[in-house]
């Protein structure tokens, strides 16, 4: 029995150019949607870590507070009070240091701080200027 050799037919060859596109377009789409999901996923990560690190800045106050008979660091002293010694008066009686170095919010700005409070009903205002920079509508902080 002699085999006769088979011959391909069009359509087992590959794909069509247009399959092709059919399927990038759609990959694309998929891919483009999933991108929109992330984006706005990484915006509320970043809020959520400025409320965290307002509280780990408020839990740092309040310990200097705590250690230096309930006064905040003044308005000049700032969170700087927090990671080097202040040199202005009042001088700390028993400060420490609280934080290694200056805590930067999401968007690489330093936390701000206000004493006495401005905007919440606390002793003082922490916040971050937020997306911008700027002190504008978009703030964050403890109010």
């Amino acid at each position: 029995m002699k085999h006769l050799p088979r011959k391909h037919s069009r359509s087992s060859a590959g794909f069509t150019l247009v399959e092709l596109v059919i399927v990038i377009t759609i990959i694309a789409v998929l891919a483009g949607s999933g991108i929109y999901l992330v984006v706005g996923f990484v915006d509320d990560a970043k809020y959520q870590r400025v409320d965290s690190d307002l509280k780990a800045l408020d839990l740092a106050l309040k310990s200097y507070e705590r250690n230096n008979y309930f006064k905040p660091p003044t308005q000049d002293q700032g969170l700087q009070a927090l990671y080097e010694r202040p040199t202005t008066d009042p001088q700390p009686e028993r400060w420490r240091a609280y934080l290694d170095e200056p805590m930067l919010d999401p968007w690489g700005n330093e936390y701000q701080y206000a004493f006495p409070a401005q905007k919440s009903s606390k002793k003082y205002d922490l916040f971050s200027l937020g997306e911008d920079g700027v002190e504008s509508d978009d703030d964050v902080g403890n109010w």
